[in-house]
């Protein structure tokens, strides 16, 4: 493993942008090897900052920046001096070993896509959110919301999710599992139909744990540690969780908030409650990885605050370390089916 990365954060990108970016950057500088660079307006990251960064983080300035309503497929190009397009440059020349954003998802793909570029031989870069299960963690990955899906694409994904669940989670035998609406290999689209044998294929080849088909109820309980999906289905299922996860720490504050008794009750259930927030918020991963990209570029949540972003720092640095592209790079033939198979 690595003794230190370099962390390039875009310090303009997010809805909390300069300051709750520069402040959560800062607070992971130093960490277990992390070092921090920071793109964007000069005067106003320092002003973030507390009119100084501290000895060893590095100021990029960069004079534009990348607005949301902008079109993420131009944007990066018209504002070359934007602090996306300059810190993706950077990244690609080596001056960084990763990089956080927590500003606009389509321009970050865009730019990262054809600045820093995709592994040769990846069709096409997928998203990565981590997601709570039950019994820990698991990686849902699909192409995005408005990006059109095939069986190949699917088949791929499943690989750089085992991947990335192996390399950067931790799990020994990732086991794949592929988002349907019932576990037998009849049951969904033709989508399903087709990518069902390949991936059952690829698992009788022992070059995926694949488990079939499982339903998203299945999945949050742990019943896989990567979910293959189309990105419709697994955009609904991602703001599913997310939605179910704020009601319930709604409720079970609420609960405990209603008399003297259930606030002696919270008391002595301090620990496990916070346990359970902590399982729940998304602030606690911090962001999503682009995987495919021929370096880390990990997306933060736009609405991050400064703790999102020093978790999202550190998810930039496990990637960095992991060894993941390295596995992809030498497996690409593997990810892409037979024209007998599609």
């Amino acid at each position: 493993m690595r003794s230190s990365v370099r962390i390039i954060v875009d310090a303009m990108g997010g809805d909390n942008a300069p300051e709750a970016v520069v402040k959560g950057a800062l607070s992971v500088h130093g960490q277990g090897g992390v070092e921090i660079i920071l793109a964007g307006r000069e005067e106003e990251i320092l002003a973030a900052a507390g009119g100084s960064v501290p000895a060893g983080v590095q100021v990029v300035d960069a004079r534009e920046v990348i607005e949301i309503c902008d079109d993420p497929a131009t944007a990066f190009k018209r504002k070359k001096d934007s602090s996306v397009t300059v810190g993706l440059t950077m990244l690609k020349n080596g001056e960084g070993d990763a990089f956080v954003s927590a500003g606009s998802t389509g321009a970050l793909l865009s730019a990262a896509t054809l600045i820093v570029k995709r592994v040769r031989g990846i069709r096409r870069a997928a998203l990565c959110p981590v997601i709570p299960t039950a019994t820990g963690r698991a990686v849902l990955i699909d192409c995005g919301a408005n990006a059109e899906c095939t069986a190949e694409y699917l088949t791929q994904f499943a690989y750089l999710g085992s991947f990335y669940a192996r390399r950067v989670l931790g799990v020994k035998r990732p086991r794949v599992g592929l988002l349907n609406i019932g576990a037998e290999p009849s049951k969904g689209d033709a989508l399903r139909h087709e990518t069902y044998p390949i991936l059952q294929a690829a698992g009788e080849r022992g070059e995926l744990n694949f488990i079939g088909n499982i339903e998203a109820k299945e999945a949050i309980l742990g019943g896989c540690d990567v979910i293959v999906s189309d990105g419709f289905a697994g955009n609904i299922m991602l703001k599913s969780i997310e939605g179910v996860g704020s009601f319930l720490g709604r409720e079970v504050k609420g609960m405990f908030l209603r008399s003297g008794l259930s606030k002696m009750c919270a008391l002595l259930m301090k620990g496990s409650l916070r346990t359970f927030k902590e399982k729940i918020d998304p602030d606690t991963i911090g962001g999503t990885a682009f995987i495919g990209i021929s370096k880390p570029v990990i997306k933060a949540h736009g609405s991050s605050g400064e703790r999102a972003i020093a978790q999202a720092v550190r998810q930039a640095a496990a990637v960095a370390r992991s060894g993941i592209i390295a596995d992809i790079e030498a497996n690409v033939s593997r990810m892409h089916p037979s024209a007998e198979q599609l």
